[in-house]
């Protein structure tokens, strides 16, 4: 009757039943599963997810609490398992995630019982049969442990699974389709709760015999599991459908510490108690329409037999066939009637009653059983732990017995040891006195026995080593002797035939070295051949790569970032036309000698670099040209680039004889006729304006910082009255080292204008301070010049504090225009000092004064350095509500993020040491400076030695554009400090040496 069992039991719609009960008397009764799978086969199991959903609550019970070959039958099964797994995984809604999770469960319990056949389906062990059944061996307890946690983290999926499908806002646990969800968890609950009790007496077990580095994985994932363990047993407790089946224990509020052995001692086991017949809630309300037919049944016929007894069975054959009597009894046996059926009601209504009063009475009961047996099992448990504890104490009581009992006897022995060694010590006292007496008169005679002894041993010793080496020396001889001539047979042999071999090998080295000379000059010539080709075509790419470069900055005037003179355009073209000259000749040369190609490689950059030079040259000149001439200038420009490019491609093999350069000397003489059109016919600025000029420009930087100083109070007002905390202890801070930085730079500016006023009345004799400012014009512009940088830096630094403590703007921008005021003000201090005296008192006082405001500036970086570290402290990351998953994406991010700016960075490395290299290349020939132009003598008052020059600036732009890079010798390291610290005042150094060379 038992397959009509499962039927029932499995497609029930919602309401969970409890047929397994004899599902598993049949696997008993059976001694197998087969019937059970006969009829589950049948089953549509795989359209029918709740149905499937009730198989798995069926089958789990089975594997728990049914025949052991009920495993062994359901193996064979396990494929079409698997696949029905995976098929309902693909549904996200409804029974299918959870039919797929269950089935999982049930397959990995499958697979661990048949690699673990000593551990029972429903898991109960004790604790000798879980050492026997890892063989006393750490590997096997080892590996059982991760089977384990594999085991346990199936069933946590199922639970949280279960309750993550739930609509925990309502009670769900009290309607038919959360008691559907809910009742398998009742044996994932059982199971949990020992595999949780074994994985800790194994995880204690492991720690004894293993070390702790070693299972920190183990102890990582139990602490995992824990965790989730202990809230889903918390959740599941306050349901109530589960507080009527099953009494779920608590784990304790910490984990197990497995690296304290104590603790073992402390671990209580989880003690799941599961009230006798309450499988469900829904056992007793809910009945099936064939139980309400057959109870109404057994009343019915219950009543007919009373109704018999009393009146007969005429009556009970048709009690209401009154044809046969006469009216009176007819009313009598009406009445009769009545009032028996009123009986009767009146006990059914009893009989309900007390069946109902019974009901809530066994239900009581049972769960006061639950509750007694639950403290029972508890009971024993501590009761159990009491006495293993008892054992243990007692164990150590006796074992400090043993100890304080040899404490004793040693005590004793000590006390007799004392006792005795003083008496020895006095007779040790008397003994000494006569033992020194004999050891100083038998001292001298043992020392001249040692003496005497030691000689006759070192002579017994040198003559057994004398005859020990001797025998040695002598077989050593033999062997050698022997090996010597079989080394000398084998090298006389392997002579010969290496004279033999020698011999042939000559012949065939002349043969082959024949060969290789012809085939190597050939080679070579066409190497050579091809080096020149190659040589010359790269020369001409690169040439042509330089020409169009210096277009570009000629279409894009932006990029040039200084002014230059009709003078130095004109020097360039007459450079550029004896270049042409000398490559013409190279030509010719080459094409007469085609194996001396150096020159005309030499001759093509040169050309390119000077006509690249040229046209950047001419397009600097265009910018102080009238618009008329400077169009006529660029557009010249252009067409002595288009005539070199044009002339350059004749400039490869087979093509030389038909370079002409007739075109690009005709550009040259245009730009030269533009050139002389633009030389200067006087000055731009009257000479009795200079020193007026001079005066205005430090007033109008005294009033800049002044302003800027004023601006600084106000915002600092603004700062105190409206931020609070970290913010305004920032802005403070930067704001209070710009408002000394300003009164530094003030200080500065009075020491400058002291300075100046001296060297104006030292050195003007006779002549008025406006005639000397004319008379060093180049001097007068560069103290302009200076005056302006400071000011302007002023404005800027004060703007971009305003931005930064608005919260707008970039500490960066801050440092940087601090950087920049610094640069400004040495600008000023070296153009100030040019003139001066190296004993003077004003110059010591401006040097003080610069030495402040760099002080000022450094206080400037460090109080912003320190204020953006403090906001960005205060801007953390808040770890404490991000899952694992945010963080490891918040990190990917990150690490993108920082690869995006390596390159941004590597990037703008590059273009600014681009952009330096350009300037520095232009700001030279702005200034009219060309290599050669001063000789020696004129260029020996500075300090600096202008040969070097071209080689410090391409060094300075080598370390811009790449950082890797620091040079190696001495030298460079010289000269890359020197460009470090002429840096910040590079556009005043060309007015430095102007000034020099014309004294």
């Amino acid at each position: 009757a038992w397959p009509g069992t499962i039927r029932r039991g499995s497609t029930c719609a919602l309401v969970f039943h409890d047929p397994p009960s004899p599902c598993i008397l049949g696997t008993h009764h059976e001694k197998g599963a087969q019937t059970f799978w006969s009829v589950a086969n049948r089953l549509p199991l795989s359209s029918n997810a709740v149905l499937c959903w009730k198989f798995c609550h069926v089958f789990h019970k089975l594997l728990r609490d049914g025949h052991p070959n009920v495993l062994k039958d359901s193996l064979r099964y396990k494929t079409e398992l698997s696949d029905m797994s995976r098929m309902w995984g693909h549904l996200s809604e409804g029974y299918g995630q959870l039919c797929s999770i269950y089935l999982k469960l049930l397959r990995t319990k499958m697979e661990y019982h048949t690699k673990n056949p000593r551990f029972p389906g429903n898991l109960q062990m004790s604790d000798r049969q879980l050492d026997e059944a890892g063989e006393s061996d750490v590997n096997n307890f080892f590996q059982l442990t991760v089977e384990m946690f594999d085991y346990l983290e199936c069933e946590l999926n199922l639970f949280q699974t279960v309750f993550n499908s739930l609509d925990m806002s309502r009670s769900v646990s009290v309607t038919t389709a959360g008691q559907c969800r809910l009742a398998p968890l009742i044996q994932v609950i059982l199971d949990c709760s020992h595999l949780y009790d074994y994985t800790v007496k194994l995880l204690f077990k492991l720690h004894s015999c293993l070390p702790a580095d070693t299972l920190q994985g183990h102890r990582d994932r139990f602490m995992e599991q824990f965790t989730k363990l202990k809230d889903l047993f918390y959740r599941s407790s306050n349901l109530q459908y589960f507080k009527r089946l099953i009494q779920i224990p608590q784990l304790p509020e910490n984990p197990p510490n497995f690296l304290r052995a104590s603790a073992l001692s402390e671990h209580i086991s989880p003690v799941v108690v599961i009230p006798a017949e309450a499988s469900s809630p829904d056992s007793e309300p809910v009945l099936e329409k064939d139980d309400l037919m057959d109870m109404d049944a057994s009343q019915q016929n219950l009543f007919d037999n009373k109704f018999d007894d009393i009146f007969g069975s005429s009556f009970s054959s048709d009690p209401f066939n009154f044809n046969s009597q006469n009216g009176v009894n007819k009313d009598e046996k009406d009445h009769l009637i009545d009032r028996l059926y009123r009986e009767v009601n009146g006990l059914k209504v009893q009989l309900e009653n007390m069946k109902t009063e019974s009901q809530r009475t066994a239900l009581q009961l049972k769960g006061r059983i639950s509750e007694l047996e639950a403290e029972l099992a508890e009971q024993q448990h501590l009761r159990q732990q009491a006495a293993d504890d008892s054992e243990f104490l007692r164990a150590e009581l006796d074992e400090l017995k043993k100890q304080r009992e040899d404490t004793e006897k040693a005590q004793r022995s000590l006390t007799e040891i004392e006792r005795k060694a003083q008496a020895n010590e006095q007779r040790y006292s008397k003994l000494k006195e006569k033992y020194s007496e004999l050891v100083q008169n038998h001292a001298d005679l043992l020392r001249k026995n040692a003496e005497v002894t030691k000689q006759v041993s070192v002579a017994r010793q040198a003559q057994v080593d004398l005859e020990r080496e001797r025998k040695e020396l002598e077989d050593s001889f033999q062997h050698l002797s022997d090996q010597a001539q079989r080394k000398t047979q084998e090298q006389t042999e392997i002579l010969e035939n290496l004279k033999q071999e020698l011999a042939s090998s000559k012949q065939e080295l002349q043969l082959v070295q024949g060969n290789l000379e012809t085939s190597a000059q050939e080679s070579v010539y066409q190497l050579m051949k091809d080096q020149r080709k190659m040589l010359l075509a790269e020369s001409r790419k690169a040439a042509e790569q330089m020409i169009q470069e210096a277009l570009r900055q000629l279409e894009e005037p932006t990029l040039i970032s200084c002014a230059g003179s009709a003078e130095h355009l004109l020097a360039k073209v007459k450079s550029v036309s004896s270049c042409i000259e000398q490559l013409e000749k190279n030509r010719s040369q080459y094409l007469l000698c085609p194996e001396d190609i150096s020159g005309l490689l030499h001759s093509v950059i040169l050309l390119a670099q000077l006509t690249s030079d040229t046209i950047v040259q001419g397009s600097t000149t265009c910018l102080r040209a009238p618009p008329e001439p400077a169009d006529l200038l660029t557009e010249a420009c252009k067409q002595c680039a288009r005539e070199t490019l044009t002339y350059l491609t004749f400039l490869e093999e087979g093509a030389l004889g038909n370079a002409d350069s007739t075109a690009m000397r005709s550009c040259l003489g245009k730009i030269m006729a533009i050139g002389e059109e633009l030389l200067p016919r006087g000055l731009d600025i009257k000479q009795e304006e200079l020193g007026d000029l001079v005066d205005k420009e430090m007033a109008a930087t005294s009033a800049a910082i002044e302003t800027a100083t004023a601006r600084i109070e106000e915002m600092l007002s603004k700062s105190r009255a409206g931020d609070t905390g970290v913010k305004l202890e920032v802005n403070e801070r930067i704001l209070g080292s710009c408002t000394s930085l300003m009164q530094a730079i003030q200080v500065l500016i009075v020491a400058s204008k002291d300075l100046q006023r001296e060297i104006v009345e030292s050195g003007r004799g006779t002549a008025s301070p406006k005639e000397f400012y004319a008379k060093n014009s180049r001097w007068t512009e560069g103290l302009i010049s200076a005056s302006k940088a400071v000011g302007w830096g002023a404005t800027v630094m004060v703007d971009a504090a305003d931005l930064v403590v608005q919260g707008k703007g970039k500490f960066e921008e801050l440092m940087v225009c601090s950087h920049e005021i610094a640069a400004s003000t040495a600008q000023l201090v070296a153009a100030s000092k040019v003139k001066a005296d190296k004993d003077s008192v004003n110059l010591a006082q401006l040097q003080q004064a610069s030495r402040g405001v760099n002080q000022a500036t450094a206080a400037v970086v460090a109080s912003t350095i320190s204020g953006k570290s403090q906001i960005e402290e205060t801007d953390n990351m808040d770890f404490s509500s991000m899952t694992l998953t945010q963080i490891k994406r918040q990190e990917m991010d990150s690490q993108v993020r920082v690869l995006e700016l390596e390159n941004d960075l590597q990037k703008e490395r590059q273009k600014l040491g681009e952009l330096r290299k350009k300037h520095y290349e232009l700001a030279g020939v702005a200034e009219g400076w060309e290599e050669g132009k001063f000789s020696a003598e004129q260029s020996q008052p500075t300090s600096f030695q202008f040969h070097h020059l071209h080689k410090l600036v391409s060094l300075r732009g080598l370390v811009d554009s790449n950082p890797g890079h620091y040079p190696e010798s001495s030298e460079e390291q010289q000269e890359c400090v020197l460009a470090e610290n002429a840096l910040a005042v590079l556009p005043l150094f060309w007015l430095f040496v102007d000034s020099h060379c014309f004294l």
